[in-house]
């Protein structure tokens, strides 16, 4: 479904490489866990693959169309269509409701708002426990709840994947559990999740495990 070829990357001339030569493959339905030290690249292999980042050299597959060359736009629009991201803090704006940050994306692609996307961002709310907020400010949500919310962003579009960087590395250990039980679920009912965690206990819940060292991968089962 996904395949990296020969991923390099540098961040600025003359710097190390981050990324030597990563070559991974993702099938469809994986739970993909990206695991390595702080600087081995685990991050920077998760946003290329995401097309949040464009690689200095190598490429990326998705459903066989190499989609490392696209455009912005054609990477704005595969994000919002196919890809989705949440990262380890959710970047929810402060101003909108829960439901009104769940919606987002569909603003970003020019949709009217109208009773089917409030209906889906509803349903996305309600698939994360937090149809009851809906009205809620970030403010006034745990920080749970609102990475909560974030995944509720992501999945309003109905990605075939979902990538997650670190998602819960800003929380404590219980609710840090609920997140990665949902992610399971999710995956559990057809979700690809390519996933970048420092925590072994979550890395074994995953269906694959990914190690990356000095910018290469060392294990992959």
């Amino acid at each position: 479904m996904l395949t990296a070829i020969d991923l390099h990357h540098t961040y600025a001339p003359g710097a190390e490489p981050v990324l030597r030569g990563v070559d991974v493959a993702i099938a469809q339905g994986d739970f993909a866990c990206i695991m390595g030290r702080s600087g081995s690249g685990k991050s920077t292999l998760l946003y290329a693959l995401s097309t949040l980042l464009r690689p200095t050299s190598g490429q990326v597959h998705y459903l066989g169309r190499d989609i490392s060359g696209l455009s912005e736009k054609e990477r704005n629009a595969l994000r919002g269509s196919d890809l989705a991201m949440i990262f380890q803090m959710h970047h929810l704006l402060p101003a909108l409701t829960a439901l009104e940050n769940v919606l987002v994306p569909m603003l970003s692609r020019l949709r009217p708002v109208g009773a089917e996307a409030m209906a889906r961002g509803m349903a996305c709310l309600d698939r994360v426990g937090l149809a009851d907020k809906a009205r809620r400010l970030p403010g006034n949500l745990s920080g749970g709840e609102q990475q909560r919310v974030a995944i509720a962003r992501a999945l309003v579009c109905g990605p075939k994947v979902l990538f997650a960087d670190e998602p819960t590395g800003s929380l404590d250990s219980a609710t840090g559990n609920g997140i990665m039980n949902l992610l399971l679920e999710l995956n559990a009912e057809g979700l690809t999740v390519v996933m970048v965690s420092h925590q072994p206990d979550y890395a074994a819940l995953a269906s694959r495990v990914i190690t990356i060292a000095d910018g290469r991968v060392a294990q992959s089962s």
